[in-house]
Formats: C-alpha cells, sequence, structure tokens
C-alpha cells in the first residue's frame, strides 16, 4: 500500500472558539474583514486534498500552501501533462500518495500517516459525458471511493472536519427556471448527476450516524458548485478547454448545446466557497442547515455555453476561427437549465461572489495566453492571480 511520502513536519492549528449565531449575522460591515479571517485560519493546519492532481485539487492545494498550510495530496496520477499540477506540484505539497480512493486500506493508510486537521475530498470522476461511457467506474469512484474517504476519517483519533465536494448535479433537475437550494431533492438521469446525488446520500449517512456523536467533535459539510472555470484545465468535453484548443489548432469550436444555461464562474470563486466553509463552519454551533452550501454565481450571472465561448474568443489575444453548431448528442442526455441559490451562504456565511463572469473569463484567456503564447512561468502566474483574487475578496 502507497506511503504518504513527507517532506517537512507541519504543526497543527489551534481551535478557534465556536458561535451559536452564522457569520453572515454578524458580517454587517464589510465583506472584507470575513475574507481575511478566512485567509488567515489555515497557518499551521495539515490539511489532506484528494483529487489533488485534478484542476480544482490542484489550485486548492497552491492556494492552501500560500495560506500556510502543510497540503499532503492523494489521488490517481495526474492525466493532462499541461494541467495547473504540473505546474505547482514541485513546490506545493508536503508529501503525496498516488492511489484509487476506491482501495479503502490505501486511502486508511494515507489518511492515518497524515493525521489532517482538515481534508478537501474533490476526487472523482468529474464529466457527466465520460459517466455515459464508463457508468461503472463512474460509480465506483463518486460513491464508493467517498465512502473510503469518510471511513478514513471516522477513524482518526482526533478532530478532523471533512469538507466534502460534489456539484450542482446532485439535485434532481426538472429543468425549471427554479434556482436549487441545499433541501432540495436529489436526483439525476444520468450516471454522473447519480453518482453526485448517491454520493451526498452517503455523506449524510456517515454524518448522522457516526460524525454527530464523535466524542472529536468532526463535522462533515457537503459544498456543492456549478461549472467553474479558470486556466490549467484541459479536460475533454468541457467548454473552456475545448474552446483553447480550437483556438491554438485554428480550427472552429463545435458546440452541441449553444443555449444551454449553467452557473459559470472563476475556480477561485468556487474554492474560496470551500475556504469560507472550512474556517467558519466547524466554529458554529451544530445544526442541520449547517450541513451543505451551493456556491455559485448571482442569478443575473447566468450565461448560455454560446456566450461564455464567444467571450472568451474576445479576451485571447489571436483571431480565431469562432464557433461552429453542431447537433447534439440525442442518445446523451444532459441539463439545458440548471443554476442553484446561494441564498443561504449568503445569509449564515456572509459569504458572496467575488469576480464578475467577465473578469473570470478574462483571468482564465490570460492563464492560458501566458502558457501558451508567452511560455511564461505558471506557477507565478497562479500565484498572482490568487494574489488579485485575494485583494478582490479582502476590499469588497
Amino acid at each position: 500500500m502507497p506511503q504518504v511520502r513527507s517532506r517537512k513536519e507541519g504543526a497543527s492549528g489551534t481551535k478557534a472558539s465556536r458561535s451559536e449565531e452564522g457569520w453572515g449575522a454578524n458580517m454587517n460591515a464589510e465583506h472584507g474583514l470575513l475574507a481575511r479571517r478566512v485567509f488567515s485560519s489555515f497557518e499551521g493546519k495539515r490539511v489532506v486534498v484528494t483529487g489533488h492532481t485534478g484542476f480544482k485539487g490542484a489550485w486548492l492545494s497552491l492556494w492552501l500552501s500560500e495560506l500556510g498550510a502543510d497540503v499532503y495530496g492523494v489521488s490517481l496520477p495526474a492525466t493532462a501533462a499541461d494541467g495547473i499540477y504540473s505546474h505547482v506540484k514541485r513546490e506545493v505539497f508536503c508529501g503525496d500518495a498516488a492511489l484509487d480512493i476506491t482501495d479503502l486500506p490505501a486511502v486508511l493508510e494515507a489518511v492515518q500517516d497524515v493525521q489532517p486537521d482538515l481534508v478537501f475530498h474533490l476526487a472523482a470522476q468529474a464529466l457527466v459525458r465520460q459517466s455515459y461511457a464508463d457508468p461503472w467506474r463512474t460509480l465506483q469512484t463518486n460513491i464508493m471511493g467517498s465512502a473510503s474517504v469518510l471511513e478514513a476519517v471516522r477513524l482518526l483519533p482526533k478532530t478532523c472536519h471533512t469538507i466534502f465536494v460534489t456539484s450542482d448535479k446532485c439535485y434532481h433537475n426538472r429543468e425549471w427556471l427554479y434556482s436549487y437550494r441545499e433541501n432540495d431533492a436529489l436526483g439525476g438521469n444520468d450516471p454522473y448527476s447519480v453518482s453526485k446525488a448517491a454520493a451526498e446520500l452517503v455523506a449524510q449517512a456517515w454524518r448522522r450516524s457516526y460524525f454527530d456523536s464523535s466524542p472529536y467533535a468532526s463535522r462533515v459539510l457537503s459544498v456543492r458548485a456549478g461549472n467553474v472555470i479558470g486556466g490549467g484545465d484541459y479536460a475533454a468535453d468541457r467548454l473552456i478547454p475545448d474552446c483553447l484548443r480550437a483556438a491554438l489548432t485554428g480550427q472552429p469550436l463545435e458546440m452541441r448545446n449553444p443555449m444551454a444555461t449553467r452557473p459559470w464562474q472563476h475556480v477561485l470563486d468556487c474554492l474560496y466557497g470551500y475556504l469560507v466553509t472550512a474556517a467558519l463552519v466547524p466554529e458554529l454551533g451544530p445544526s442541520q442547515e449547517l450541513e451543505s452550501f451551493n456556491f455559485g454565481p448571482a442569478e443575473s450571472h447566468m450565461h448560455s455555453v454560446h456566450s461564455v465561448a464567444q467571450s472568451f474568443y474576445e479576451h485571447w489575444p489571436q483571431a480565431t476561427p469562432g464557433v461552429l453548431v453542431q447537433a447534439a448528442d440525442s442518445t446523451l442526455s444532459e441539463a439545458h437549465q440548471l443554476s442553484v441559490s446561494i441564498e443561504k451562504a449568503q445569509r449564515l456565511l456572509g459569504w458572496q461572489p467575488v469576480w464578475p463572469l467577465d473578469t473570470a473569463i478574462e483571468q482564465t484567456a490570460q492563464w492560458y495566453a501566458s502558457h501558451h503564447l508567452q511560455r511564461a512561468d505558471m506557477i507565478s502566474v497562479s500565484r498572482e492571480q490568487i494574489a488579485q483574487f485575494t485583494q478582490a475578496a479582502e476590499a469588497m
């Protein structure tokens, strides 16, 4: 079984006092106070990030490292040679374990070896169309892999909170002009959505059966976000990576569902919600209302696939062939309308989206242009974007 390869020791952070009131109720002054409180809370914490070789996991790991955390990765090996992980892996991680999260003994050993204060669980099969091609593996990874991580945390002889990352697609989407709330029904019409809904039920089962009565008061907190964009994503069948590949090859972008709308946001806005949850919710009194949170853009920032692609090309520094609309594959069901309500995160946590969509697209295009056209040092570029986001959050 793989061992976590440690390069340095880290001290555990001290636990802050708990409050019975939501932070949102106490943050009537400026949002910047909350941001500074959050950003200062990870110094010296031992943090495990599952899925650290993926797009969101690598960005989160870099940010946590910048905030002074000792970050340990647990994941399958990276699949994208140019992905954000390839640029940060040598400078961010105190240790890593290359393993399959469905391998329970290996996950148990890795987590026991680190003895973390906090786990961010992001490891997953994250693509809707891939779930059609390999439904069994999607269910195995997203359901049983999640159970492995929760079981490993349950058996830790210490307090360790888990930020359990799923997706807005965990909701039973009826294609309504309605933003789904955290207490809406879970479900789905495709293997990916079903796997995310089932993973949420697994988290609830472990939460209610074990963690609510844990002597260590560990918490399992579900966070759900929509479509995120940002530099360093090269996954297949994702809009911005498809835009990039078309731009670099001089081919028109082929688009299946141009009028489908999604809750688009920059990856740092999404991860900011995860950081806020990790920093603030464990301080609050236990409540079922605090078990899950949606993070996404304001409802007014819902945009179609076509408009996001066009905006990316407007920010790309070279001429592009444009967009070619092709017929959608009628055998594969994908949602046309999907949005989530962020009211609860705003009300209880004081969290707010920071970057509007145009800024998110501009920053994304700049990252890719810096890498592919300017051959820049991409860990420096990534750190600079985190610094810009942090400054914007603290200035709100």
